[in-house]
């Protein structure tokens, strides 16, 4: 090919093309020289240094009302927003005998069935025209009651709230749609062998305990307009309530606007405290057939509560084992080394005066006895074993740093701090947890693993075709098999 020299002459073109040559070998050179660099090796997080984490947050005030009421105050001037938390002191745990699910459809049906003021669609009309929202709903041990509402409809807002808490009529209509719910939601229960797992461990862990008595559809049939009339009239009352007060308010705003809406209402109670549940029970295999080619796998114990210094290593033991993530012992060995399971792990929810511990997995039927035997192997470990330096100050460092970023928010706080009460914690619960998760150490896991965690007071529930299994249960121990009238049937 004939190249043909610029206009600008000979010479020109020789520097041009000159140039146009260097630039082409820097380049080279240059990537030449970075497809042979070695690549930067990814930075481990635990090597990251960066400040300890600073845990301070804002105290809300407390005040208590002249009728019983005690309100957590926060103000939070950011957004024009006002959030009202309650918590009542009742629960499914006062569920009468023979009526279980009393408790939660009184809480379905405070909110939908109306008051002495209003329809439950008028209530909803309400709400929608000032965007306004109020949720109530029943756990074991507790009920919530919710209101988030504009600062300038706050009035309005707690005219219907204090009215759905104080004056609720149940409407017959209501009571029945919460009932067919309620039943629907119990009929479908055998189509999820997870949560029927879930229902039975819950069952059987209480053991005789009141917290082991669940709603059935027999029970929910029984339940009429004035269990729920009863129900609310003994666990509704001054006395029983706190609310946390968070938002675009002042201490004294709050404090005078609960006292125009709740003020007035003197009614009187008294609540009976349940005694927790033991914590030695006998070992108990429990079998479920279902007809799935998977089986859910649940080893549980009853563990220390909140108020028991014993909290706080059971903590950490929990995490190592498997609620940590991917590192966690559990998960580590079941599914990533072995691939064993999709979904395993371990959870522990500590309350005031018990805990409840349980390692989970969902695997396929015909490693059933495998895997079971590998987490009881894994938790026998703990027990006998001391933990790895690394890992306790992984646990710990990482236990710490999830639970101040828990505090995110006004709302959490100041229901952090109503919650502590309720619980009958210590007062500095909140602002001595990290240093007492800071002071676990590898004697503590041991002695609270052979303490909470002995094979002997185990109780095991396996969801699924024991036909498939790759071992039968009974390798285990003496099995009880558990038929469908216990599923909510």
């Amino acid at each position: 090919m004939k190249i043909i020299p610029p206009k600008g002459g000979r010479g020109d073109y020789q520097i041009k093309k000159t140039c146009f040559l260097s630039v082409l070998i820097f380049f080279t050179i240059l990537i030449s020289g970075i497809c042979s660099a070695e690549p930067t090796p990814p930075i481990n997080p635990d090597d990251i240094k960066y400040p300890p984490l600073t845990f301070a947050p804002p105290e809300a005030e407390r005040v208590e009302l002249k009728n019983g009421i005690i309100l957590y105050i926060l103000e939070d001037r950011e957004i024009p927003l006002i959030n009202i938390s309650a918590v009542i002191r009742t629960g499914s745990i006062y569920d009468p005998q023979g009526k279980e699910g009393v408790a939660e459809i009184t809480g379905d049906v405070m909110r939908t069935g109306g008051t002495k003021k209003r329809t439950g669609g008028e209530i909803d009309e309400e709400l929608e025209y000032f965007a306004g929202t109020i949720g109530i709903s029943t756990d074991m041990e507790s009920a919530s009651a919710t209101l988030s509402v504009l600062q300038k409809d706050l009035d309005e807002g707690l005219d219907i709230f204090a009215d759905i808490i104080m004056n609720p009529i149940f409407d017959d209509k209501k009571l029945k749609t919460a009932k067919d719910l309620k039943i629907e939601a119990l009929r479908r229960i055998l189509d999820e062998p997870q949560k029927v797992a879930f229902r039975e461990f819950k069952r059987l862990i209480y053991g005789g305990n009141t917290r082991g008595r669940l709603p059935s559809m027999e029970s929910v049939k029984k339940i009429t307009r004035d269990d729920l009339v009863k129900f609310h009239g003994k666990f509704y009352y001054p006395g029983n309530i706190m609310m946390a007060v968070v938002g675009d308010i002042t201490r004294d705003e709050a404090v005078s606007k609960i006292n125009s809406f709740f003020g007035a209402w003197d009614k009187k109670g008294k609540t009976k405290e349940i005694p927790p549940p033991q914590l030695k029970q006998d070992k108990s295999i429990n079998y479920v057939y279902k007809n799935v080619p998977q089986s859910i796998i649940i080893i549980g114990h009853l563990t220390p509560g909140r108020n028991n210094p014993d909290f706080y290593p059971f903590t950490v033991l929990d995490f190592i084992l498997g609620s940590g993530g991917f590192r966690s012992r559990i998960i580590h060995e079941v599914r990533n080394n072995l691939g064993l399971a999709y979904s395993t792990g371990s959870f522990y929810n500590g309350r005031s005066e018990y805990g409840v511990f349980g390692a989970y997995a969902i695997t396929k039927s015909s490693s059933t006895a495998e895997v079971l035997s590998l987490i009881m192997s894994i938790i026998n470990d703990v027990r006998n074993n001391r933990v790895a330096e690394s890992e306790l100050l992984w646990a710990k460092k990482s236990i710490n740093n999830n639970f101040i970023f828990t505090f995110d928010s006004t709302d959490q706080i100041a229901i952090q701090q109503m919650m502590i009460r309720y619980n009958n914690l210590p007062e500095d619960f909140l602002k001595t947890y990290t240093a007492k998760i800071e002071k676990v150490t590898f004697k503590d896991l041991k002695r609270v693993a052979k303490k909470y965690l002995s094979r002997d007071q185990s109780t095991i529930i396996v969801v699924g075709n024991e036909k498939d299994f790759d071992k039968p249960l009974s390798t285990f121990g003496n099995v009880y098999k558990i038929g469908g009238s216990h599923n909510g049937h």
